[in-house]
C-alpha cells in the first residue's frame, strides 16, 4: 500500500498538469502553444538543465557511463524499429522517428524529478540531451530525407548541456545573481511543458485510432525490453537504472507530429500514436515506476 501510495503522490501531478492543459483548451481559453514552446526550449529547459548539470553531486564518472548508455539506448531502439518497419512494410518516414525517440523532456524530466529527486533529474538531462541531439539530426533525416545537423549547433539545449557538464567537470560556478536567475527560469520549466503537453493532445486530431494502438504497445513493450536490458550492461545504479527505463518508456513526443506535419509525411497516423501512447502512459508509466522504486 505504502508503495501505490508513493507511486501515485509521484504521477498524479504530471498528469494532473497534463489534464490541466487539455481542460483548458476544450473550455475554449487561448493557448499560444507555438509562443510557449519556444519560450520553454529556448529559455526555460536550458536553464534547467544547466542549473541541474551544474550542481549536480553525481560522480563524472558515473554520468560519463549514462550517457554511453543512453546512446545505446537510442541505436538498439533505432536498429530494432528499422528492422520492424521494413519486414511490416510500415512507410518508414512516417512511422520509424515516433517509434524511436520518446517524451524525455515534458513528461521524462517531471517523472524522474518526482521519482528520484535531484539525482534522477541529472541523469534525466542527460537522457533528453541525447535525445534532442539525435532527434536534431538522425530523427529530421528520417522524417525530411535531408540532415539537419546545422540546427543542433543552434539548439540551446545541447549547449545548455555541454556548458552544465564543463562546468560540472571544472567545479566552476556562475555569479550568483545569474545562478538564481537561471534557477528562476529553470523552475517554470517542468509546469509550462506538462501543461502544453495537454493542450498540444487536446488539439490534435485523428482517424487512425486502431493501427496506433498496437504500435503504441508495442513501443512500450520493446522500450521496456531493451532499456531494461541496457541498465543491466551498464550495471547502472539504482536511480541511473530507474531513470534509463522511465525515460526509455516515455510516450511519443508532439514534436514528432511537428516534423510529420512540416515534411508531409503522415501526421494524422502520428497524431494518433501520440495520442494512445499518451494516454498508455498513464496506466504504464506508475507500473514501471513500481517495478523500479
Amino acid at each position: 500500500m505504502n508503495l501505490l501510495l508513493t507511486v501515485f503522490e509521484i504521477v498524479a501531478p504530471v498528469f494532473l498538469l497534463a489534464g490541466i492543459g487539455f481542460v483548458w483548451v476544450k473550455l475554449g481559453f487561448e493557448y499560444r502553444l507555438q509562443f510557449v514552446t519556444r519560450l520553454a526550449v529556448t529559455l526555460a529547459v536550458p536553464s534547467l538543465i544547466f542549473v541541474a548539470l551544474m550542481q549536480t553531486e553525481i560522480p563524472a564518472g558515473e554520468l560519463t557511463r549514462f550517457t554511453v548508455a543512453a546512446i545505446a539506448g537510442h541505436v538498439v531502439l533505432a536498429v530494432a524499429f528499422e528492422v520492424f518497419v521494413r519486414l511490416g512494410g510500415l512507410d518508414r518516414r512516417t512511422y520509424l522517428a515516433p517509434l524511436i525517440f520518446g517524451n524525455t523532456g515534458n513528461l521524462g524530466l517531471p517523472l524522474c524529478l518526482f521519482a528520484f529527486g535531484q539525482a534522477g533529474l541529472g541523469f534525466a538531462v542527460v537522457f533528453l540531451a541525447v535525445t534532442a541531439l539525435l532527434s536534431f539530426t538522425y530523427g529530421i533525416y528520417l522524417v525530411a530525407g535531408k540532415g539537419a545537423f546545422g540546427k543542433v549547433a543552434r539548439e540551446p539545449m545541447v549547449w545548455a548541456t555541454l556548458l552544465g557538464a564543463l562546468f560540472l567537470w571544472r567545479g566552476w560556478e556562475p555569479p550568483v545573481f545569474l545562478t538564481n536567475t537561471l534557477d528562476l527560469l529553470g523552475q517554470m520549466a517542468i509546469p509550462m511543458m506538462l501543461i502544453t503537453v495537454g493542450v498540444a493532445i487536446a488539439r490534435l486530431t485523428t482517424r487512425k485510432l486502431g493501427q496506433a494502438i498496437w504500435l503504441s504497445l508495442l513501443k512500450l513493450a520493446v522500450c521496456f525490453v531493451l532499456g531494461w536490458g541496457i541498465a543491466v550492461a551498464f550495471d547502472l545504479d539504482a536511480v541511473a537504472f530507474g531513470v534509463l527505463l522511465v525515460q526509455m518508456c516515455t510516450p511519443v513526443a508532439v514534436t514528432s507530429y511537428l516534423l510529420a506535419e512540416r515534411f508531409d509525411a503522415d501526421s494524422d497516423a502520428v497524431a494518433g500514436l501520440v495520442m494512445v501512447s499518451t494516454v498508455l502512459s498513464v496506466a504504464a508509466l506508475p507500473i514501471i515506476l513500481a517495478i523500479v522504486l
